[in-house]
């Protein structure tokens, strides 16, 4: 197994199939990687509820690498966050309502450690935001939250990194913004990303990068992927991904990380 003692892993276009499900079978992957001493965490730009709703027997021992990176919590204690300067909050908020005059039909979700706040409440709209965040409230204005914000995210209904990202990439060097799906670009405080959370949970859990794996599939996994010497891009991946990845995972819709997982347990004899 190449001395293997973490598996961190993107969920949606990497672990999840086309309908944003587990393998019919992961619990049985994981309760295998468990008896080899191999820590496997979730690791997604989605709510640490969405995150652990797909995990509910792991709930209170599972490490999850939330909000791309912003919240690091191993079970139900929090290890690491890093949130959005509270003066940052109106200016990202002014991006998107400036967007939205000129005729974009954005969405934007901001996301707290205790919920997620939407101010748009069509049903559409609503569904498609709680796939990624169950904990969600509809508020009137954004700037009037009281929580802390880990993360602001925009949905487009085309192409999110040609329409979306240029614009909240240029708002200075206290935010960072990330395509992290075709439709979804997030902004985070600076320096935030999946591949610090997963220094973060290295550290705690005492293992080495040259013990990590790591499988991903869009450039909000590109830290994540450097973090780790053993690193996955899904055959599908964008192509800064497969540039940057050691090795390559058949697509989720091929189960491509239960093979590579399932193939590097029959090494090992497990």
């Amino acid at each position: 197994m190449n001395g293997i003692r973490l598996i961190a892993c993107d969920l949606d276009g990497t672990l999840l199939d086309e309908r944003k499900q587990l393998p019919d079978d992961f619990a049985a992957t994981l309760a295998r990687l468990g008896r080899h001493g191999v820590v496997f965490c979730p690791a997604s730009g989605r709510q640490y509820h969405s995150i652990v709703a797909l995990f509910p027997a792991l709930a209170a021992s599972l490490p999850v690498i939330a909000e791309n990176g912003a919240l690091v919590m191993m079970g139900e204690r929090e290890l690491a966050s890093s949130c959005v300067a509270a003066a940052d909050v109106p200016r990202l908020v002014a991006t998107w309502r400036g967007l939205v005059r000129q005729g974009r039909a954005l969405g934007a979700v901001l996301c707290g450690k205790r919920a997620a706040y939407v101010e748009r409440s069509d049903t559409a709209f609503v569904e498609e935001t709680a796939k990624y965040y169950p904990r969600l409230e509809v508020v009137d204005d954004f700037c009037t939250v009281d929580d802390e914000v880990l993360k602001f995210a925009l949905y487009d209904s085309g192409c999110a990194e040609r329409e979306v990202y240029p614009h909240f990439a240029a708002l200075g060097p206290s935010l960072k913004a990330v395509v992290s799906g075709e439709h979804w670009v997030d902004v985070m405080a600076a320096g935030v990303n999946k591949g610090r959370g997963l220094q973060q949970l290295q550290k705690a859990l005492g293992i080495e990068r040259a013990h990590t794996m790591a499988f991903g599939d869009f450039t909000n996994d590109l830290e994540m992927l450097e973090a780790a010497a053993h690193s996955y891009a899904m055959k599908n991946a964008h192509p800064a991904v497969l540039a940057v990845a050691r090795h390559r995972a058949p697509c989720n819709t091929e189960r491509g990380v239960q093979q590579v997982i399932h193939g590097m347990l029959a090494g090992a004899g497990v």
